[in-house]
C-alpha cells in the first residue's frame, strides 16, 4: 500500500491514515516503551513534577516539561530515553553524552536514560537546577535580544561609513581617469590637427611655387611656351 513518511515525527503513514503527530500525546509517546525504560520514564516525570508549579506535555516525537519555556524534555527511543536539560552553564559527567548552544543563554545537555537506576543525581539535581533557572534564563536571554540591536547599531553605522569612504574614493578614481582620457583624447586630435593643418600648408606652398616658377618670365618653361 502506497504511503509517506511525516515530515515532522518521520512516521510511516500508510495512504489513508488518520495522522497529525502536532496533537499526540504521552500516551502514545510511551505506549511502546520496554519494562525498563517505562520505568524509567515514570521516575522521571515523578522527579520533574516534584519541582513545582509547571506545563508537562507532549509535542512532536518529545515530552515537554516547561515554566515560562521548555527547561527539559525527553525523546522516548526504542533502546533509550533521551533527555535534555537546558542550563546556564556547561558540566561535564560520565552519563554526558553531548552538551550544545541552544540559545545566548542556555546550553542543552543530552544524556541517554535505560534504567531507572540511572535517573539519580547528579541528573536530577541539573533538571531542579535547570528548573529553577529557567525564567531567569529565558529574561535573560530577551534582555539580550533587545540589547542586540542597539550594541550592533555603531557597527553597522561604522560598516557603512566604510563602504562610503570606499565608494567615493572609486568615483574619485573613475572621474580622474575619465579627465585624463578626455585629456590625451584632446591632445591627440589637437595633434592630428596640427600635422594636417600643416601638411595642407605645406601643399599650398609648394603649388604656389609651382606656379610662379611656370609663369615666371626668362624661364626655360616660359621659352618654351613662347
Amino acid at each position: 500500500m502506497a504511503g509517506h513518511e511525516c515530515y515532522h515525527c518521520k512516521q510511516w503513514i500508510e495512504e489513508g491514515e488518520a495522522h497529525n503527530c502536532w496533537t499526540t500525546t504521552e500516551e502514545a509517546l510511551t505506549r511502546d516503551l520496554s519494562p525498563d525504560l517505562r520505568e524509567a520514564w515514570e521516575r522521571l516525570r515523578e522527579t520533574a513534577a516534584e519541582f513545582g508549579e509547571q506545563r508537562i506535555y507532549a509535542s512532536l516525537n518529545s515530552i515537554m516539561f516547561s515554566r515560562q519555556a521548555c527547561y527539559s524534555f525527553v525523546r522516548p527511543k526504542t533502546k533509550f530515553l533521551e533527555l535534555c536539560v537546558f542550563l546556564g552553564r556547561s558540566v561535564t559527567a560520565p552519563q554526558l553524552r553531548r552538551a550544545v548552544p541552544a540559545s545566548k543563554t542556555k546550553i542543552a545537555h543530552l544524556f541517554h536514560i535505560r534504567h531507572r537506576d540511572e535517573v539519580e543525581s547528579p541528573i536530577t539535581d541539573w533538571m531542579r537546577e535547570a528548573y529553577e533557572q529557567s525564567d531567569a534564563l529565558s529574561t535573560r536571554a530577551k534582555a539580550a535580544g533587545r540589547a542586540a540591536p542597539a550594541a550592533a547599531t555603531p557597527k553597522a553605522a561604522s560598516s557603512r561609513k566604510v563602504k562610503a569612504q570606499a565608494k567615493a574614493r572609486t568615483k574619485t578614481k573613475t572621474g580622474t581617469k575619465r579627465v585624463q582620457a578626455t585629456k590625451a583624447t584632446a591632445a591627440s586630435a589637437g595633434t592630428r590637427r596640427t600635422t594636417k593643418a600643416r601638411t595642407s600648408k605645406s601643399r599650398k606652398a609648394a603649388g604656389k611655387a609651382a606656379i610662379e616658377a611656370a609663369v615666371r618670365p626668362g624661364t626655360k618653361t616660359a621659352g618654351r611656351r613662347r
